[in-house]
């Protein structure tokens, strides 16, 4: 016991002389500083220099760094401005552009929202009258052209003339105008499809040409739309045959051919050799169609509808008592920049394109800009919701003569029509992020072309290469106009989007 005190004693003195020791040597250092004995003269400077360059050299790459990031933030600003020359100093496909989408830093709109539905469609009250017309109160169509024009085939679309197309801009209290569906001239329906549609007064339409989808059956569909909305796939010859070969078609007593919730309607001998041209009859002229309907919702074929029907009406016609809602086109707002996008994605003749576009220049279109009416000129045209008004039956008229006349990209007719009715004819043009909330899109089962989209040059269509054109619509495109478009410019395009 005691040689483990004296040891532990021993342990503690040996640590006390360690600390004496220690201090010291502190004390020498700091009396050899003082003196200056061992260390240099100028040592002091040298901290002072060192440290003030490195602090220099932080500050210096601190501003450098606000710096950058005050011009990117401009940038990707000025890419966002609706102020013409900010917007035409960006260009997105820079390479610092690219390294901010990169980072998460370029705002992007949403692809999809949240729409603000109503809780049950089952609670919804249906109005129960009519939306008055109070500009149009009679209008008929034509359905035979003048004797001058009965020597060619019949069309579709009718022969109109340029002044008959004026005219039809005109709004008056009783209306005549060309809507299709003329005499002989193809797009007929089978007795059977005319009784059945007859009793439909709200209706879900959609469609598929070609042979190159199959319907697609909506999943949120409740009791009441399944007794209150008819669900018409309106198909030629060629998709029926490939509807019975790839999924099962059912036949009801009358002899009704149903797809799930779709009925099928046949349309016998398309109207136009182009099948996107073909599509646009259903899409557009619904209420000739189907005229009994008193409200229609289109989607595209390819679209797996996602939201009840009712709960669609109520959203965006009844709550804001609108009669015509489309969606706006998620990259472009004006027609020019749609149209550069077309020719850029060969979705038509390019040349046809520009002249399309010269021919509403001409007649005073502008490009969109923040001083319009309307959120935007282009058109997500996937889903059209309307109430069958006499005024907006008059503008589905004027939307197809336009598509029957020029091109078949229906989203550069549309703001044209809108133009041309100025204040008359008020729709709601709700967001992209919306529209994309209303359905699944499902690819094709193949992918369409036809050759005219890949023409490049007039010349292509002109002599041994004349087969190429559209010989039932178009026409307009291949008609006299009777203004000088030797001298109209398009406006300039600012691509702002890669995918548009």
């Amino acid at each position: 016991m005691a040689s483990e005190l004296q040891r532990f004693v021993s342990l503690r003195l040996s640590r006390r002389g360690d600390r004496n020791n220690q201090s010291q040597k502190t004390k020498d250092a700091e009396e050899s500083l003082v003196s200056g004995g061992s260390l240099p003269q100028d040592y002091p400077l040298k901290i002072v220099w060192k440290k003030g360059f490195i602090r220099l050299v932080l500050v210096a790459g601190i501003l450098w760094m606000l710096l950058i990031l005050s011009v990117l933030l401009f940038h990707v600003w000025s890419c966002q401005s609706s102020l013409s020359f900010l917007s035409a100093i960006c260009n997105k496909e820079s390479k610092v552009f690219n390294m901010l989408d990169t980072l998460g830093l370029v705002p992007k709109p949403q692809h999809r929202c949240s729409i603000p539905l109503a809780n049950d469609p089952d609670s919804i009250i249906i109005p129960k009258k009519r939306t008055p017309d109070k500009i149009i109160q009679n209008l008929s169509y034509i359905l035979e052209d003048e004797p001058v024009y009965n020597k060619s085939r019949p069309l579709f679309g009718g022969h109109q003339s340029w002044i008959q197309r004026e005219k039809s801009f005109k709004l008056n209290s009783s209306m005549k105008v060309h809507c299709g569906f003329m005499r002989e001239g193809g797009a007929e329906m089978n007795p059977l499809d005319v009784e059945y549609v007859k009793k439909c007064r709200f209706v879900v339409a959609s469609g598929i040409f070609d042979g190159y989808d199959v319907p697609h059956q909506p999943p949120n569909i409740s009791r009441r739309s399944k007794n209150l909305f008819c669900f018409l796939m309106v198909v030629d010859e060629k998709s029926f045959h490939f509807i019975k070969k790839n999924v099962t078609v059912r036949e009801d007593n009358a002899g009704g051919k149903w797809v799930g919730i779709w009925y099928l309607v046949l349309l016998r001998d398309p109207p136009y050799d182009e099948p996107r041209r073909n599509g646009k009859v259903p899409k557009i002229l619904t209420h000739r169609l189907f005229p009994q309907a008193q409200y229609s919702i289109w989607i595209d074929g390819k679209m797996e509808l996602m939201v009840d029907p009712l709960l669609i009406l109520e959203r965006y016609l009844w709550r804001g008592k609108h009669t015509f809602a489309i969606a706006r086109h998620k990259h472009h707002q004006s027609i020019y920049e749609e149209g550069d996008a077309i020719k850029r994605r060969k979705r038509y003749a390019r040349p046809l394109v520009d002249l399309h576009m010269k021919i509403y220049r001409y007649e005073g279109m502008e490009p969109w800009s923040s001083k319009k009416r309307t959120v935007s000129d282009v058109p997500e045209g996937a889903v059209i919701i309307r109430e069958h008004t006499a005024l907006n039956n008059l503008f589905s008229c004027l939307w197809f003569n336009e598509v029957n006349l020029f091109t078949p990209r229906d989203q550069l007719s549309f703001g044209y029509v809108v133009y041309r009715l100025g204040d008359a004819f008020n729709f709601f043009m709700f967001p992209n992020c919306e529209y994309n909330s209303l359905f699944v899109l499902h690819p094709h089962t193949r992918e369409h072309s036809s050759v005219i989209e890949w023409v490049k040059d007039l010349g292509e269509l002109k002599g041994k290469g004349s087969q190429m054109k559209e010989s039932r619509g178009g026409l307009g495109l291949w008609t006299p106009y009777p203004g000088n478009l030797d001298k109209v410019v398009l406006p300039p395009v600012v691509r702002t989007s890669k995918a548009g």
